[in-house]
């Protein structure tokens, strides 16, 4: 059991499905990211922090840093965000699609760095 399916685990039962997907999406496109925890939340590390993800009280939590945030903010508007962050709300599928773009859209920009 990796790191972050015991973080997984950890969280309430009704939580799993949408986080195990979330970290099947991320963990799907870039393999060779390193899983890790930082800040108390699930990381992907790869030429630094990628994105973060977290089960909190009223929706998951998906932390891309506030580059993407601003890269994708009309695909967004539909969804809570601030300045890093985007709520994912537990009543709604998650947006599948949209993660992929935003994950990869980090992955080039650390790529750069």
């Amino acid at each position: 059991m990796t790191i972050i399916e015991k973080y997984i685990s950890n969280t309430p039962e009704d939580r799993h499905a949408k986080l195990q997907q979330l970290y099947t999406i991320i963990k799907q496109l870039i393999p060779e990211a390193t899983e890790k925890m930082s800040y108390g939340m699930p990381t992907f590390y790869l030429n630094g922090n990628l994105v973060h993800f977290a089960n909190a009280k009223n929706h998951i939590g998906f932390y891309p840093a506030p580059s993407a945030i601003e890269a994708f903010k009309l695909e967004l508007a539909e969804f809570k965000t601030s300045k890093g962050a985007i709520q994912f709300p537990l009543d709604q599928e998650l947006p599948v699609d949209l993660i992929k773009k935003i994950v990869l859209f980090r992955l080039e920009e650390n790529a750069k760095k």
